[in-house]
């Protein structure tokens, strides 16, 4: 996902009244989709982009590879559709569109609960119970909660890697504090990238939670930062020789 995608949210989201800080509404689920183990994101907004009012990030276990999502919702019910390529995802998440969303033949329904959700997931003659736990969650609207271990499933994965942000509450605030990368084949963490950022900007960028880490290509990725005049990002390359991503010096 290219770089200049953070300065068009940036002007989108500035131009709704949101501020900087203080608008991350996000929980976390675990659970199943028919047989399937998955793990699901979502974050809530009041009001963004063609209706949307929802977007997540979720993957199968046994993939690995995050889908993105967006939505719309009606009280505790949810409706989600699946972001299918890159394309997709800058015409209706990033760019966005002057047309409403219709989200009538999306293939994820949910009721959310306290503790959880149920729903469906439904896909021409495929149709399975969706069953979810949920695990931990963030809110920095107010004075700031985290509750668990609040794992970001970040939009951005390449080939060999899916890319995962551990968000936590410091003295300075809610922010990312370390960056997981997360081998498809093995299913594990491979690598942790830590930020000695005192004033806790990592993570934090004022884009949909997911699209703070993006890849430039398969062997490059940018993680976005909270601060100075909207915001910075840094890059980190991957070196086939260590198998680990370096930071960029450029």
């Amino acid at each position: 996902m290219a770089r200049g995608l953070i300065a068009v949210m940036l002007c989108l989201l500035i131009s709704s009244g949101k501020a900087f800080a203080g608008w991350y509404q996000v929980k976390n689920y675990e659970g199943s989709i028919g047989p399937a183990p998955v793990h699901l994101s979502l974050q809530r907004y009041d009001s963004f982009g063609s209706g949307i009012t929802v977007e997540g990030s979720y993957f199968y276990d046994a993939k690995q590879s995050p889908i993105a999502l967006y939505g719309k919702a009606e009280g505790t019910k949810l409706t989600l559709c699946e972001i299918a390529d890159d394309k997709e995802l800058d015409r209706v998440l990033v760019t966005g569109s002057k047309t409403p969303v219709d989200t009538t033949r999306c293939p994820l329904s949910l009721d959310i609960s306290k503790s959880g959700a149920t729903g469906t997931w439904i896909k021409g003659q495929e149709k399975f119970p969706v069953v979810l736990k949920q695990v931990a969650g963030l809110d920095d609207t107010a004075e700031g909660r985290v509750n668990g271990n609040v794992e970001i499933p970040f939009w951005a994965h390449t080939a060999a890697h899916r890319f995962a942000g551990i968000f936590t509450k410091t003295d300075a605030g809610i922010c990312m504090t370390k960056l997981q990368v997360i081998s498809k084949m093995k299913k594990k963490t491979v690598q942790s990238i830590r930020f000695d950022d005192a004033d806790c900007n990592a993570g934090m960028l004022m884009t949909p939670i997911y699209m703070n880490v993006q890849m430039q290509d398969e062997e490059i990725i940018s993680v976005n930062f909270r601060g100075g005049n909207g915001g910075y990002t840094v890059e980190y390359g991957f070196s086939p020789k260590t198998g680990t991503y370096h930071r960029l010096v450029h």
